[in-house]
């Protein structure tokens, strides 16, 4: 059976990577920092899996990696937690490990997501209500950050005419995860009227307003959390929602580093991925079964997934 499921995931991780991406269109004294979304931020059809990364793979890392970074300004770890897409199995096994392994510091932790909750998983709704509930709970100090899906769906609920937009590119799933069945036909716009009433009258209030007040950007110390990335040469506080959310090659392959750190996900990684100006820490979990979180503690970084935490080597 593990044969099995090995010789599948390598089919499908194959097959995504065989498609070809789409191109985005448009575009103190204080240690922490958040930013809000601008409303104004436009819906885009683009696709999730990034095709070309040409990072070498020696800057990959697993889950034993420990590796130098720049140094936090505070004493309490920060843990970034890539895309879930609809996995809330594994999203409740990483919380898991960072539960334990955030027990050897004295120090509340920080939980930051990197957005992408929804689609492409069929437990999105369950994901949502996990992060809710991890919000209320006082042992993290948590962010929540928006990512291109979460953007797609809360423009569907205002917008039905998107929907055949949302649902190439994982919406039906999310649908489902909500007990709603999407049109047979997902490219007939009008039957998503009705599909989008029903979603407004089936999603939780709870889910609307924690979704509404995501934000699109964090700041500690030397580290700016984004969910794609930044565009490359301006500074970090200039960034529009559009690149925050959908930006890839332009960032991916550009050399010089930014003024801040990047902490990003959105564009899927086989293993965590690390240079002298970013780290992706999405590893396709939707796909691979692997939710990745880079855990970042003093001048260090170290990978932790739903199955494994990196140890100091004795």
């Amino acid at each position: 059976m593990t044969y099995l499921f090995d010789k599948l995931t390598g089919f499908f991780a194959r097959l995504f990577a065989a498609l070809p991406a789409l191109p985005g269109r448009g575009a103190g004294g204080v240690t922490s920092t958040t930013e809000p979304a601008q409303t104004s931020a436009r819906f885009q059809r683009l696709s999730d899996v990034n095709r070309r990364d040409t990072a070498i793979r020696a800057h990959h890392h697993f889950e034993n990696s420990i590796i130098h970074a720049p140094e936090l300004p505070i004493e309490s770890p920060v843990y970034a937690i890539g895309d879930v897409h609809g996995r809330a199995d594994l999203l409740h096994a990483l919380i898991d490990v960072i539960v334990d392994d955030s027990r050897s510091s004295p120090n509340r932790p920080h939980l930051v997501f990197l957005g992408d909750y929804i689609d492409r998983g069929f437990q999105s709704r369950e994901v949502l209500s996990t992060l809710i509930e991890l919000g209320r709970d006082d042992t993290f100090e948590t962010v929540f950050l928006k990512g291109n899906h979460e953007q797609a769906m809360l423009r569907f609920l205002q917008d039905h005419k998107i929907g055949p937009d949302w649902a190439n590119f994982g919406g039906r799933e999310t649908l489902i995860s909500y007990g709603i069945s999407p049109p047979k036909s997902v490219n007939a716009v009008d039957e998503w009227q009705e599909i989008q009433k029903e979603l407004v009258q089936t999603i939780p209030d709870q889910h609307v307003q924690f979704l509404e007040k995501l934000v699109v950007s964090h700041k500690i110390g030397p580290y700016g959390f984004v969910h794609a990335g930044v565009k490359p040469g301006i500074p970090y506080e200039q960034q529009t929602d559009e690149d925050r959310m959908w930006i890839r090659d332009e960032f991916l392959n550009a050399k010089d580093k930014e003024d801040l750190f990047i902490v990003h996900g959105h564009s899927p990684v086989n293993a965590p991925y690390s240079d002298h100006r970013r780290v992706n820490v999405d590893t396709g979990a939707y796909f691979t079964g692997r939710l990745t979180a880079v855990k970042i503690e003093g001048d260090k970084m170290s990978f932790l997934t739903n199955q494994f935490q990196a140890r100091e080597a004795s």
